[in-house]
């Protein structure tokens, strides 16, 4: 059952002792851990932090060896492993560094092959998957490649079959769904599938419109795309990119993109937002939209229902967030507020009696 509307409340936490963009955010056992990102002057930082949510302090944690933004951050057992993303000179990392939290230091780990930013990293029975992601010479990637943090190795997959970063992935039982991303400036739309058992591809149908800077979701087995830049077209009335509120669904066990209809559109046309899943409910917070700052409000779409409804909105309007799901919490955190910001709010279920 999807919770209703009144269900949802914001959660405010003390800022981030560093304001940041781009930053990779974990979460475990009460501690929410924000590490690297850019600050103001643009540039990668080695910055660690951690939220201890019960009593609501931040502790810095030692830097990370390697200062990074944009890469990607899973939480194994107990330890933060850190992957990829890019160096202070912007350059593409294959540095992989693991933070004990027991023991409270850093420990470096085998690299991967290829330097990557942007990549989409899930992981399952204690293994990491990283897919995709963007190479040195600015080239999209299509590796995939499994790392067993007991055996500390990479290995190589079977190739995606559309190269991107950037884009989102969602594990649902044994299979690996990949969407959205770019390969340069372009947004690609190719949606695909790697089956974790037969450790083969699938193509599905494509996305049915390209829009830069969208967001995805999975709920109950439907993908989302959602919201973007619309880019203008040869026959388009727009002559300059524009924000749309589009909603497409894709219902795997139907292999179709149901057909769009007006009534399913969010509320707010929106890009560079966070897209999550809470509460029964696909959730689109903030972003940047026909407004001259970022947006505060947030929406929440019922499977059942197959319609949005305006929730709590965010404390703090940003766009260019950082998210990181937890139970029953939806953090988003920094991001571009004016400039960098040190903002940590959660979206959350009130315990309704």
């Amino acid at each position: 059952m999807a919770a209703g509307a009144g269900a949802f409340a914001w959660a405010t936490f003390p800022s981030m002792p560093t304001r940041r963009v781009y930053c990779s955010a974990a979460h475990r056992d009460g501690q929410l851990f924000v590490l690297g990102g850019c600050g103001s002057g643009g540039r990668a930082l080695g910055t660690a932090e951690v939220l201890d949510l019960p009593t609501q302090r931040w502790t810095t944690l030692p830097p990370l060896p390697t200062p990074r933004a944009g890469a990607a951050a899973l939480a194994l057992g107990k330890q933060i492993l850190v992957v990829g993303g890019v160096d202070a000179a912007q350059s593409p990392l294959a540095s992989v560094e693991v933070y004990h939290v027991d023991e409270g230091k850093w420990e470096k780990k085998a690299a991967l092959a290829q330097p990557s930013m942007g990549i989409s990293a899930v992981q399952r029975d204690g293994a990491v998957y990283a897919l995709g992601g963007m190479g040195a010479d600015t080239s999209p990637q299509a590796l995939v490649r499994v790392y067993e943090p007991a055996k500390d190795h990479w290995q190589p997959l079977p190739s995606m079959p559309t190269p991107c970063y950037g884009a989102s992935a969602f594990l649902q039982g044994n299979k690996i769904f990949v969407l959205g991303g770019r390969q340069g400036k372009l947004p690609v739309t190719a949606f695909e599938a790697f089956d974790l058992e037969t450790r083969s591809w699938t193509r599905y149908p494509s996305v049915p419109s390209r829009r830069a800077f969208a967001a995805c979701a999975m709920a109950d087995g439907v993908v989302f795309s959602l919201g973007g830049l619309q880019q203008p077209g040869p026959h388009n009335f727009y002559s300059r990119p524009h924000f749309v509120n589009t909603v497409e669904m894709f219902d795997p066990a139907q292999g179709v993109w149901r057909k769009p209809s007006r009534t399913i559109r969010m509320k707010e046309k929106r890009a560079d937002f966070v897209a999550g899943c809470l509460g029964g409910r696909v959730v689109a917070v903030g972003g940047l939209g026909n407004q001259s700052c970022p947006l505060d409000s947030v929406e929440g779409f019922s499977l059942l229902q197959k319609k949005w409804e305006p929730l709590p909105p965010m404390p703090t309007g940003r766009c260019s967030c950082s998210s990181c799901p937890a139970p029953s919490l939806l953090f988003i955190i920094g991001g571009v507020a004016q400039g960098p910001s040190g903002a940590v709010e959660a979206l959350c279920l009130r315990d309704v009696p």
